[in-house]
């Protein structure tokens, strides 16, 4: 394991290359919380507060689709194998799917309340998630066939989840302060992290194999190579440990964009260690959902009520 220096003293970091190209509001209350790219060129953005789905298109323009329940907590979201985009249903414990021209319908799962959260589509075709309160991965076929795999110990609080390159899905145990790796057959194998109280949460994979990951507990960003000697991970420390980073997104360079949700921030950290950082439009904005756009713009899901979108591309501020 590899943990990088902190930045020392009064000095910042360098200011990442972001730059606010538009904003968007929603519904007042409504809380944009994850952002998917759509096969329709849109961003597709969960309400959490308003139980509805939210589609942000090319132009500019913001349709929102009301759920069959506006308590039902819609958390995270992806785009499916069959052209739909599929979201997790924390509280009324449903998986959702919503097609580009705005119908929804939902699938009841299995088990006590689980609190799907995490969701992704596997390489079998399936979608897969995380059960908060049962402590497992779900599988769910397109014709609504559930099966759950346990995993190992208890309170492990499965969050994140992604389709992996090397055909697996990965998640994080946020209480665990580890990632698990699951195959499409239910084969489980834990990597705990080394940092006390990591409590990981976002999770992305990057192009070359890597998962990063955010440590929301730790005030760290992390990089795991599944294919070094024992999976290898390297920490980077954050220049404010109480950032609270919660989600992730691999750039097509390789670079992690993070957001810090105690500080209105985003960041970016390079393979080789290079952490930025900048602002966004209110330091109380609340960023939690980040995704990158067909157009290569960074989209970002502000809780206070807009989703944001940033050009990355430029070079790194002094």
């Amino acid at each position: 394991m590899r943990t990088r220096p902190s930045p020392k003293g009064p000095h910042l970091p360098p200011r990442a290359p972001a730059h606010l190209l538009s904003s968007h509001a929603v519904t007042a209350g409504a809380g944009p919380y994850a952002l998917a790219a759509g096969p329709d060129g849109a961003v597709w953005c969960t309400l959490v507060h308003a139980g509805r789905i939210a589609r942000l298109a090319p132009d500019g323009r913001i349709d929102e689709f009301p759920l069959d329940s506006s308590d039902c907590g819609p958390s995270l979201i992806t785009a499916g194998p069959d052209g739909a985009l599929w979201f997790t249903r924390n509280r009324d414990h449903r998986i959702g799917r919503i097609t580009t021209d705005g119908r929804a319908r939902s699938y009841a799962l299995t088990g006590a309340a689980p609190g799907p959260y995490g969701v992704a589509a596997g390489p079998d075709g399936a979608l897969w998630y995380t059960a908060l309160h049962t402590h497992s991965i779900g599988r769910l076929t397109p014709d609504g066939e559930v099966t759950e795999y346990p995993l190992p110990g208890t309170g492990s609080f499965p969050s994140f989840l992604v389709a992996a390159p090397d055909g697996a899905l990965w998640c994080t145990l946020n209480q665990a302060h580890a990632l698990a790796r699951i195959t499409v057959t239910g084969d489980v194998r834990l990597f705990p992290l080394p940092t006390d109280g990591a409590a990981p949460v976002g999770l992305a994979a990057g192009p070359d194999g890597s998962l990063w990951f955010a440590e929301i507990g730790a005030g760290r960003i992390g990089r795991l190579d599944p294919s070094g000697p024992g999976a290898a991970v390297t920490e980077y420390p954050l220049p404010d440990a109480q950032c609270r980073p919660h989600a992730v997104a691999v750039a097509p360079d390789g670079a992690c964009w993070f957001t810090a949700w105690a500080t209105g921030r985003i960041g970016r950290v390079t393979p080789d260690g290079q952490v930025t950082e900048a602002t966004l439009t209110d330091p109380g904005c609340e960023p939690h959902g980040l995704a990158f756009g067909a157009d290569g713009t960074l989209y970002i899901a502000q809780e206070s009520g807009d989703i944001t979108r940033w050009d990355v591309t430029g070079p790194t501020e002094a």
